[in-house]
């Protein structure tokens, strides 16, 4: 897992990181519609939308097995919890047809609350729940860019 903000990208960050959050930066824009973008195939491409974050005992918890997120905050704040510890049994196994398996929870989940401009990776079998609310549910948009690692 890796923490950062897309406004202050170091230098450490693997540049097919860096090059994936600067296209984001240079093509979306407040007026950029939801939906699936491409930037190399299936291999390269983000998801643009905006959600109602929930309480954090309402959220599942997942994790991939292909894909790598980066998911950055636009608008809003939204609560993120990990865990370090490898993936428990999914109770949902989404793995081999859409890469996302789903549990309960995380084994010992911590908590980041991200806000806009802040990312946070995380590599395939990290487990992590997104969209947790921070206070009272509210409104975001985000990006989640998603890179085959496998």
């Amino acid at each position: 897992m890796i923490v950062g903000n897309i406004h202050h990208l170091q230098n450490w960050l693997p540049e097919e990181l860096r090059q994936a959050i600067e296209h984001v930066k240079a093509h979306v824009t407040d007026a950029t519609a939801t939906g699936k973008y491409e930037i190399d195939g299936s291999r390269l491409f983000y998801i643009l939308s905006e959600d109602m974050t929930e309480p954090f005992e309402k959220r599942r918890a997942e994790y991939h097995a292909r894909y790598l997120d980066i998911q950055i905050i636009l608008k809003g704040q939204e609560g993120m919890t990990f865990s370090t510890l490898p993936a428990g049994t999914p109770d949902t196994d989404w793995l081999a047809d859409k890469d996302i398996a789903f549990l309960a929870e995380g084994a010992q989940e911590k908590t980041v609350v991200l806000s806009e401009g802040d990312f946070v990776v995380f590599y395939p079998g990290e487990v992590h729940k997104p969209l947790c609310a921070v206070g009272a549910p509210a409104q975001g948009r985000k990006v989640v860019v998603k890179l085959l690692m496998a």
